[in-house]
């Protein structure tokens, strides 16, 4: 991934994230990451796996596409309420 493309991908998450009303410690635990993890990939300070970005997008209901797509695009309401209401038993 390039700095930039890294850079957007943390934008997502964190605007998935804060849409769905979570803490870095929940969406770490709804998809089984370490916290300071969810918070590098937030920064854009650590490069995710396929498999992280696979762990992200189930935890917030959204395809993978999602995360990588236009980080300037809000978030789809119906996925994060259900995401949000599921919490993290949707993800096990």
């Amino acid at each position: 991934m390039s700095g930039l493309l890294v850079r957007e991908f943390g934008a997502a998450v964190r605007r998935l994230r804060e849409a769905s009303g979570w803490s870095q410690e929940q969406l770490a635990e709804y998809a089984g990451l370490n916290r300071s993890y969810v918070g590098e990939i937030e920064r854009g300070s650590a490069i995710a796996s396929i498999v992280t970005l696979d762990k992200l997008a189930r935890a917030f209901g959204v395809p993978v596409e999602r995360l990588l797509g236009d980080a300037s695009a809000p978030p789809d309401a119906a996925s994060l309420t259900h995401a949000a209401l599921a919490g993290p038993a949707a993800v096990r």
